[in-house]
């Protein structure tokens, strides 16, 4: 059954038009009045959807159904990825939402080759968080994580949770996943750009808390490193 994310009020009984998105793939995919998709808006659980009208533009729908299905992991995950190139940035927000990320911090790094701010910085932001939005729809899950807007790695650093176990990929570092204590209140994760972390980055986050981990021997790219970390964590001390 098809399924869609909507930013929109879901209970039993209402109807409403679909927004343009998922209206113009049920007309793609030529579903008809009577047929069923199921909806979903983040707010956990999922709805299924009957649909009463098919026009040329518009996509009517009427709710009749609720199942409280959650399949978020028990793992409370940050990513804190410095951006990248605009293809990379996005194989790392589908894929960490894939893989179950509760949030995505994105960070301008002092080797950072993409730069982003105002206008050109928002629409960036709308962009990733349809990526997050269609990759919960393929994945399955029911809550979509929340993807911050850009900012500095020393205002991120001051906003973090308290509790949280926070782990800097560092290809020199000598602690490996594997010895990992079990996190009492999540993780955090730092990742880089393509360039690295500065030396005077990799000790602020030391000083904020960070140890630096090492994935293995061989060296990751900045968009594989986040989703490679979190499947690791996921195994560990999530629900894979």
């Amino acid at each position: 059954m098809p399924r869609f994310f909507v930013d929109h009020p879901l209970a039993v009984d209402t109807a409403f038009n679909l927004p343009e998105g998922p209206a113009r793939h049920v007309q793609v995919v030529r579903m008809q009045p009577g047929e069923t998709i199921t909806l979903f808006n983040g707010q956990g659980g999922e709805y299924e959807a009957r649909i009463t009208l098919m026009g040329k533009r518009d996509v009517a729908v009427i709710v009749t159904g609720f199942s409280a299905a959650e399949r978020e992991s028990p793992l409370r995950t940050v990513l804190i990825q410095a951006v990248s190139a605009a293809e990379r940035m996005d194989y790392t927000i589908q894929k960490a939402t894939e893989l179950g990320v509760t949030e995505i911090r994105p960070i301008h790094g002092t080797h950072s080759q993409q730069r982003l701010s105002g206008e050109r910085a928002a629409k960036r932001l709308a962009h990733w968080e349809a990526v997050a939005q269609a990759a919960c729809e393929q994945s399955g899950r029911t809550r979509v994580p929340v993807i911050h807007g850009v900012a500095t790695l020393e205002d991120v650093l001051a906003d973090l949770p308290a509790g949280m176990t926070r782990l800097l990929l560092a290809p020199e570092a000598d602690a490996r996943l594997a010895t990992l204590a079990k996190p009492a209140a999540g993780v955090v994760i730092l990742v880089g750009p393509e360039g690295g972390l500065s030396e005077a980055e990799e000790a602020t986050a030391r000083e904020a808390g960070f140890t630096g981990v090492v994935l293995g021997p061989r060296i990751l790219r900045t968009e594989t490193a986040g989703p490679a970390v979190l499947a690791v964590l996921q195994v560990m001390f999530g629900d894979c």
